[in-house]
């Protein structure tokens, strides 16, 4: 990857909609070397895909939840099949091994605390080789980015 790729990176993690064409112009060239980069970013599974952002709190989702899980089996297949148990659940938006207190954290979003308390008891509770659950619930969002930091790879400047 080169400075080019990163400017196209940057400017699509702003502005995913952006035709190839103005994409081109931003990143200083042509519209068929673009389109090639981009293509041959997607086929490398640096662009994994394109989304749209929701307002959460419009879609009547309010409550964002951090749920620490601690395992009481350090083995592949009880780790196995927790991870693919998150997997199957909407709710679940991220979900990360860790070190420290707990072995996996969850990022939760529930319409508030009844559901919540439904995911909890319904299903993670119901969860074979759970041994503790701690719950944080997010008071206020201060800062949600899905764009990655880019200029800071390798301590580059890609603007």
């Amino acid at each position: 990857m080169d400075t080019i790729d990163y400017r196209i990176l940057d400017t699509l993690q702003a502005q995913g909609r952006i035709s190839n064409q103005d994409l081109a112009e931003r990143v200083g060239i042509s519209t068929a070397a673009c389109w090639r980069r981009v293509r041959a970013l997607e086929a490398a599974g640096t662009i994994q895909g394109y989304t749209a952002q929701l307002d959460r709190q419009q879609l009547g989702l309010a409550l964002c939840a951090f749920v620490h899980v601690s395992l009481s089996r350090h083995q592949r297949q009880s780790t196995s099949e927790f991870e693919a148990a998150v997997g199957t659940r909407p709710e679940v938006l991220e979900c990360f091994a860790t070190t420290g207190d707990a072995d996996f954290i969850l990022r939760v979003v529930t319409a508030d605390i009844e559901s919540f308390d439904r995911f909890l008891e319904d299903f993670l509770f119901a969860l074979e080789g759970i041994a503790q659950v701690r719950s944080n619930i997010a008071l206020r969002e201060l800062k949600f980015v899905t764009a990655l930091p880019l200029s800071e790879t390798q301590g580059r400047q890609y603007s």
